[in-house]
């Protein structure tokens, strides 16, 4: 059987993939480090013959067909990362997808036998975001949740789209999607519920409700030496107190109800002798509770728009990327325990904060989500930090699931074809 060795060696291997001195990983969406992943992921299918498959908004997929013309299991992950980000987001899933499936396989040709279901290993396309926003993008569009077209003319800051930029890495592709009939994925945590009670694995219960906020402030332009300072309307200094109530508006609310941020801001013109005309900013709100949410913005809108009259200046405010809680198939939940019971490992529920491709999966197909624990709960940064070990833990746990699953698992609640 693939060996615990094999992985944790190709794991470490496509970490070398874009990265950073601090050991981290830089591999935004459809760049050429990406693309680098993109091909090693191939390779790895195709040297064990699968079907490798790119559709059209640059999702890859490694079909393994054991049982023609059934639908597929779908098992994985994201390869691109965050600008200087951690080398365990979204790649531990892929990988361990991958191998999952090396060892189901095997097991299938030593036991036989014939499974319910197909299998598949899947890359979504630009669930980080930090490249093209929104993130979950092409996990979203395969889910029928956001509009291809529209998400392949998104540009990045560069002025490049979407379409291009796939072009650009040869991963445009026009290959057919495959129809589901579950999702599993296994990430690492990004928190530190399961360090703090030395837990190796987690499912997924819901997701947290998001509202994401793109707010534009407008000023006017002038000499940062020559302009007297009652005369300015300086686009970033009010943009900076709008920055400040994102931050300040969580303690109207108790402890951890809600998180909020800025996690992008870009101005013009950007040059050190001119007070900046326009701030463009991105806000992100969360919280288990859409009404905590709403009243946050609520609140948020009536201290900006203070903000705009005090300094004479417009700011726009527009709804963005807004995501219901999801809750995940209790029936799921209860496999991923009875897979955590015969393997030994210790499993509690948990919610993710973070947005996943299990999320968008879940809307359209049964779908489980596990995680593994994450040092000091940090990630999205060069020091986030899983040990080989619980990497391990999670690859015997997510492939004992996704031989269940094979198996019928979950199957009166499959949902036939994606959008």
């Amino acid at each position: 059987m693939t060996s615990p060795q094999a992985f944790l060696k190709d794991f470490h291997d496509v970490a070398a993939i874009g990265a950073t001195a601090a050991n981290g990983v830089d591999r935004q969406a459809a760049t050429a480090e990406d693309k680098q992943t993109r091909d090693w992921f191939a390779a790895y299918a195709e040297t064990r013959g699968w079907e490798v498959r790119v559709d059209s908004i640059g999702n890859m997929f490694a079909l393994i067909e054991l049982v023609p013309g059934a639908p597929y299991v779908l098992v994985g992950s994201h390869l691109d990362s965050q600008p200087l980000g951690g080398r365990f987001d979204g790649a531990y899933g892929v990988i361990a997808g991958l191998h999952a499936a090396s060892r189901i396989t095997e097991r299938l040709q030593a036991a036989g036998g014939t499974p319910v279901f197909n299998l598949a290993v899947v890359n979504w396309f630009n669930e980080e975001g930090g490249r093209f926003a929104p993130s979950i993008m092409g996990s979203s569009v395969f889910a029928g949740l956001m509009d291809e077209e529209a998400m392949l003319e998104v540009r990045d800051l560069a002025g490049i789209s979407v379409r291009e930029a796939l072009s650009g890495i040869g991963y445009l592709g026009t290959d057919p999607r495959p129809e589901v009939a579950s999702y599993a994925e296994i990430h690492i945590e990004q928190g530190r519920i399961l360090e703090r009670e030395q837990l190796p694995l987690g499912a997924v219960d819901y997701s947290w409700y998001t509202q994401k906020l793109d707010i534009e402030v407008l000023g006017e332009q002038s000499h940062t030496g020559a302009t007297a300072m009652a005369d300015r309307h300086d686009a970033l200094v009010a943009a900076s107190k709008v920055v400040l109530l994102v931050h300040d508006v969580t303690k109207k609310f108790a402890d951890e109800a809600l998180v909020s941020s800025v996690g992008r801001m870009t101005l013009e013109p950007n040059s050190p002798i001119v007070v900046a005309r326009r701030v463009h900013l991105v806000a992100d709100l969360r919280s288990a509770s859409p009404e905590i949410v709403a009243e946050a913005r609520a609140s948020l809108l009536a201290d900006i728009d203070a903000i705009a009259r005090e300094h004479d200046i417009t700011i726009s405010v527009n709804d963005f990327d807004i995501r219901g809680i999801q809750y995940y198939p209790e029936e799921g939940l209860e496999l991923a325990e009875k897979v955590a019971a015969e393997l030994g490992l210790g499993i509690r529920r948990i919610q993710t904060m973070a947005g996943h491709d299990s999320v968008a999966l879940n809307r359209i197909a049964p779908t489980v989500m596990m995680f593994i624990p994450s040092v000091d709960g940090v990630s999205h940064c060069e020091r986030e930090f899983t040990t080989d070990e619980d990497m391990v833990a999670g690859l015997d746990a997510l492939t004992e699931l996704g031989w269940k699953l094979i198996h019928g698992a979950l199957t009166d609640q499959a949902t036939g074809p994606a959008a």
